[in-house]
């Protein structure tokens, strides 16, 4: 019998999986990207066997010096993965075997691939957390480079697309980057859940050796022990909280890059995207199609469905393991593949951009854009507000039917709507003096938007 095609799990059985049953069972094609974390695994356990008496140090040295080896072939791509194996753990562990006899086998005593495979998932998405962070924390570099550079660009801020307000360029910028700090936060929490230690539960109940879970919790960096068995192997909220994170951050990526697909188009032309993250048209040689951003905003939708996918497979599964678990993995590791290749995306997209700030300026001075700050200025005079709204509405409609536009009207014009404007409030038109009368904490004035950028830079160091 082809040893690669015996059952890896004993004498149990007098046959072997059908090649589609072998099919369904296979994960090595995936999980192969856990070596590192299951050989670090492994290799903590083999000293707290040592420690607790069960390997020798003889064996010990050759575990080591084994598990060594095989990481050393993987990482030359010189190792040959058997599909007939199933997953990473028999993998490594029928190579090892192979290699130093009898000591192999004994180093899977004290833990099932229950625990095994809850360890290697939390020593990987702690690293792949603490990696993804980095490319979190360039973005919101980027974002605040880019607002101090531009501090004094004026754009329209638009509420339902239609102009709302003035705003600084760099005030817009920074309120992504205060929503990328807060993903930040949610990757922090993953990282510190994913520094629980499940090893040393066993199957579900427990194990009936002495181990030592405190000695390895220590050896692998981990913060403390997960306390209950069952828990410990059935849990995967670690992942959902990361594909949660994933999802979210997706999303504001994708809201991002609407605006930039939006800005870059010759009706707004607020920003021009560099050729290294353009493409043209097959057939129209004038085209410049912002489509890294537009991917960027397609691949949302995957970050999104990958979390509702494992959410789905979990709700319906008793305590405590199950094969279905096999299905968390693919899910997780498409959203950290995604999830990093578009932050590196959008950091090189943001960082190549060239501003446009006279049309932006354009944008400002069209559609009304200060016409609460009119309502302010009678209001503050002593007008209700309700009332100072009704007035300045009246004025709006007067320009659309007249065709005059709103910022070319004179004082004598305003002063038809109501008695109470003076001459002073040609500077309240004024799209850009309107963003310095900004009094409020966190708005667009120039004052709180460099209260942010120093604060934002404060956070970012921490």
């Amino acid at each position: 019998m082809d040893k690669d095609k015996k059952k890896p799990r004993g004498g149990r059985f007098s046959g072997n999986l059908s090649n589609t049953a072998e099919k369904i069972s296979s994960s090595i094609h995936f999980d192969r990207r856990l070596y590192e974390h299951d050989i670090r695994g492994s290799i903590a356990h083999a000293i707290m066997l040592n420690r607790i008496g069960i390997l020798s140090g003889q064996e010990l040295a050759l575990i080591r010096k084994g598990l060594s080896g095989i990481k050393k072939e993987i990482e030359a791509g010189k190792f040959r993965f058997s599909e007939s194996i199933e997953d990473i753990h028999m993998n490594i562990e029928a190579e090892l075997i192979r290699r130093i006899g009898d000591a192999g086998k004994k180093l899977h005593t004290a833990r099932s691939r229950n625990d095994q495979i809850a360890l290697d998932m939390r020593l990987y998405l702690r690293d792949e957390s603490d990696a993804t962070h980095e490319l979190l924390l360039k973005l919101v570099r980027v974002l605040v480079e880019i607002a101090e550079k531009e501090l004094d660009v004026i754009m329209p801020g638009y509420t339902h697309l239609q102009v709302a307000q003035p705003v600084r360029f760099s005030h817009h910028m920074l309120c992504y980057a205060w929503g990328f700090l807060r993903d930040g936060k949610r990757l922090a929490a993953v990282s510190r859940e994913c520094g629980k230690l499940p090893l040393g539960s066993g199957a579900c109940a427990g194990l009936n050796y002495p181990v030592d879970r405190e000695f390895v919790s220590k050896e692998l960096g981990f913060d403390e022990i997960i306390p209950n068995s069952m828990d410990a192997v059935s849990d995967r909220d670690f992942i959902l909280d990361f594909l949660y994170f994933a999802a979210a951050c997706g999303v504001r990526l994708s809201r991002l890059a609407e605006e930039i697909v939006l800005w870059s188009s010759s009706e707004f032309g607020f920003v021009r995207l560099s050729d290294s993250v353009t493409t043209g048209s097959s057939i129209m040689p004038q085209k410049r199609n912002p489509d890294i951003a537009e991917l960027i905003r397609g691949k949302s939708g995957r970050l999104a469905g990958n979390l509702m996918s494992l959410l789905t497979t979990l709700k319906g599964l008793p305590m405590t393991y199950n094969r279905d678990f096999q299905e968390d993995k693919e899910r997780l590791f498409d959203s950290i593949d995604t999830i990093k290749l578009s932050l590196a995306g959008m950091a090189e997209m943001l960082a190549t951009m060239t501003i446009n700030p006279e049309r932006m300026r354009q944008a400002v001075y069209k559609n009304f854009s200060t016409a609460t700050d009119i309502a302010d200025y009678l209001t503050l005079k002593g007008v209700p507000f309700r009332e100072s709204h009704g007035i300045v509405g009246s004025v709006v409609r007067f320009c659309e039917e007249t065709g005059i536009d709103f910022f070319n009207l004179k004082a004598r014009d305003f002063k038809k709507f109501s008695d109470i404007f003076e001459d002073d409030i040609i500077d309240i038109v004024n799209p850009e003096k309107s963003v310095e009368r900004k009094l409020s904490a966190g708005s667009t004035s120039k004052k709180e938007v460099l209260a942010q950028i120093k604060a934002l830079k404060k956070l970012i160091k921490r």
